[in-house]
């Protein structure tokens, strides 16, 4: 196996236990159907990750049994939440994974909840994250992150969650902004949050447990 920096990118997927996750999408979706969901945005977001020319491999970072066999199914490395303490520590750990077995990787964090995800808009992130030791890509709202990326021997800092694009750009790492990359920058927390990644077409786990619009 090769060893270089430009062997492809590996991605860390952070993806906390099922029974957690989404818990703003409870009062469009369901109790029931919340932590279906979620999976489904996973299993979505992965297989398009997986799909682009530009990923080397995909490593979630989650303790949830049935989404860690669903993902590994689908190609995954999947890594045991071992920090325990919230996504960026998560996020940490997934990066110190790769780099345990391939120290010059590029590494990326990418959100679990990108349903609409197409590989080749992920390629063009991909792509101009190279430019710089640090970069991201801010969410759909300009508040939040979907992606993070750190070249070889750059510390990945992730600083994911709430108003992180801020937090993001103080750290040093630079925005990417590129127009038509709508699916990487669109995540789904919310039922409204839902209906914009379905205008953008949604990835099949996600379009077949999707729920039925009221009225």
């Amino acid at each position: 196996m090769k060893k270089d920096a430009d062997d492809g990118w590996s991605l860390v997927v952070p993806l906390k236990p099922l029974a957690l996750a989404k818990s703003r999408l409870g009062p469009a979706a369901g109790e029931r159907l919340r932590p279906r969901l979620a999976l489904a945005f996973a299993v979505d977001t992965v297989a398009a990750a997986l799909a682009c020319a530009g990923v080397r491999d995909v490593v979630v970072v989650t303790d949830d049994r049935v989404a860690g066999r669903a993902l590994a199914a689908l190609g995954a490395r999947i890594v045991p939440d071992v920090p325990a303490a919230g996504l960026n520590a998560a996020l940490a750990h997934g990066a110190r994974a790769v780099r345990a077995l391939r120290p010059r990787a590029r590494v990326a964090a990418l959100n679990a909840d990108l349903p609409a995800l197409r590989p080749a808009e992920l390629g063009r992130v991909l792509d101009a994250a190279r430019e710089f030791p640090r970069a991201f890509l801010a969410d759909a709202a300009e508040m939040g992150t979907t992606f993070l990326s750190a070249g070889p021997g750059v510390e990945l800092e992730p600083a994911f969650g709430g108003p992180s694009r801020l937090r993001h750009l103080a750290s040093g790492a630079v925005e990417i902004r590129l127009a038509g990359v709508d699916s990487v920058r669109r995540d789904v927390d919310t039922g409204e949050d839902l209906a914009a990644a379905g205008a953008l077409g949604l990835g099949p786990r996600t379009a077949a447990r999707r729920p039925a619009p009221a009225g």
